[in-house]
């Protein structure tokens, strides 16, 4: 399904951003100054709603974002709010639009205090909230001490804080943050969403995310070509669609699961169960057989297939598949591999997890019908790389991955990213209760259950992240400490039924 046809929401580049306000503003369609107003009128109306008594601190910068704060200011002054309003590098110049909020600000009277000493910031003892007005999209790669004692300074105050646009320090594309950043609790972005708020460090600075499109979001595709798509949980009823009345199982798919070396017998049956939960019509179990009571015991839906050796009846239930699933506890030793090498040449959909990923670097190949879905050390190790150069740019690193590899990439972590060579998508959904042995098998069997039962490969890895996800956080609402992947099975039912 194009990504046109889902419900929201496109993501940009900060440039693309710029471009497009620019050619706005050009256009005339807009002022430069009206549009700051806006801004800080959409985040006049969040701080109404959520911080509706007590006294704002408004920390600006010398840039737009900046501009922003003090017309924010500015309202808030109008609106009978106590107002504190503090000016990051008052040695740098104010200039534009910028310029002109902060002498509309001066002239009612409101004081407008230059930050001397970024450790040591002089926000009034009864502040219940604040702003952080300073960087925007203006956030650099280079490492700046005095950036980070100012966002220290701003996260040991107690006050919450709503950023404007994007969390000061946080890299509107990459979304790392270098010198750290403001940790948000609410950041209200503008116009449409940038990938350096979805993925990454954003998650540990961004709080909850706002999006105000100012009234020129249907312009940006005039300007510029998006970079991708946000999804969550909304959009999985675009992919998932309601049984027929007459349907019967040969119709849902048919997936063999492989793996479980000795001794690990509970990554396979969390996929190959995932799998189930998820829709699949029929599902095989490939794995060796001391395993078979454990993985058959409490679920006697699913099918076994016994493999010391990689003999007729195996290549049989490979044959037989819609779909293979290669890769939870496969292990790297000879077991495994005889089972890497054979699904590779049977040349039918696959999707390569786990082991299979680490045994593909060992060996690399290009496949454009497999669905490949490392996490960070996985994705270092098939681009031999670190893990680091990874989460420094993400979106780089999936690109490369698909580059090198065909077929449907995606890249676990907060912000999870999807591409196929053409298409991205960023699954926004999903918590740190997913940071546990078997979610990734959970996610895997999710991801190959919907594809065998008939959705593109791309399709199927978007839908199936944003299932594994959404259950997560349903399953989250009971504690994200302790969560186990197998609690997320019955709410991968909920979500398959949209």
């Amino acid at each position: 399904m194009p990504l046109s046809q889902l419900q929201h929401n496109y993501f940009y580049r900060a440039e693309h951003i710029r471009v497009t306000e620019e050619g706005v503003i050009d256009s005339g369609l807009i002022s430069g100054y009206r549009l700051m107003q806006q801004a800080a009128q959409a985040v006049f109306d969040v701080i109404e709603s959520r911080y509706p008594q007590g006294k704002i601190c408004i920390v600006c910068g010398p840039g737009n974002n900046g501009g922003d704060g003090y017309e924010l200011a500015h309202l808030c002054h109008q609106a009978g709010r106590a107002v504190q309003v503090l000016q990051w590098a008052p040695h740098k110049a104010v200039s534009g639009d910028a310029h002109v909020a902060r002498s509309n600000l001066k002239a009612t009277g409101v004081a407008i205090q230059p930050i001397e000493h970024e450790a040591q910031l002089p926000i009034a003892e009864d502040c219940q909230l604040i702003v952080d007005a300073i960087l925007g999209n203006r956030c650099r790669s280079e490492a700046n001490a005095a950036l980070s004692a100012l966002f220290r300074s701003i996260n040991q105050h107690s006050a919450d804080v709503v950023s404007v646009d994007i969390p000061s320090g946080l890299h509107a594309d990459t979304g790392v943050a270098i010198n750290g950043a403001v940790n948000a609790n609410i950041t209200v972005t503008f116009g449409a969403y940038k990938l350096g708020l979805l993925t990454g460090q954003a998650r540990l600075y961004r709080g909850q995310l706002l999006l105000a499109d100012l009234g020129i979001g249907d312009q940006f595709e005039r300007y510029s070509q998006h970079l991708g798509q946000r999804c969550d949980a909304r959009d999985i009823a675009t992919f998932i669609k309601p049984r027929q009345a007459t349907a019967h199982k040969g119709q849902h798919g048919k997936l063999t699961v492989i793996g479980g070396d000795l001794g690990m017998p509970g990554s396979v049956k969390l996929a190959a169960e995932a799998a189930l939960r998820a829709g699949t019509g029929l599902v095989t179990v490939v794995s060796h057989e001391q395993h078979q009571a454990a993985i058959l015991q409490n679920r006697p839906e699913l099918m076994f297939c016994r493999c010391e050796l990689v003999d007729m009846e195996v290549y049989s239930r490979l044959g037989w598949a819609n779909v293979l699933l290669l890769g939870p506890g496969l292990g790297q030793q000879e077991w495994g591999y005889n089972l890497f090498k054979a699904c590779i040449l049977s040349e039918k959909p696959l999707v390569l997890d786990a082991d299979g990923l680490n045994m593909l670097a060992i060996e690399p190949s290009r496949n454009d019908n497999w669905i490949l879905t490392p996490h960070s050390a996985e994705a270092a190790r098939l681009l031999q790389c670190n893990v680091t150069e990874i989460e420094n740019n993400r979106l780089q690193a999936v690109q490369a991955l698909q580059q090198k590899f065909g077929g449907v990439v995606l890249l676990k972590g907060p912000g999870t990213l999807i591409y196929d060579g053409q298409q991205l998508v960023v699954a926004d959904v999903g918590n740190p209760g997913l940071a546990v042995a078997g979610s990734g098998d959970l996610l895997s069997g999710i991801i190959a259950a919907i594809w065998a039962q008939g959705l593109s490969a791309f399709d199927s890895t978007v839908a199936a992240a944003l299932i594994h996800g959404s259950a997560a956080d349903v399953a989250a609402e009971k504690g994200q400490r302790g969560m186990l992947p197998s609690d997320l099975l019955p709410y991968i039912r909920t979500m398959v039924n949209p």
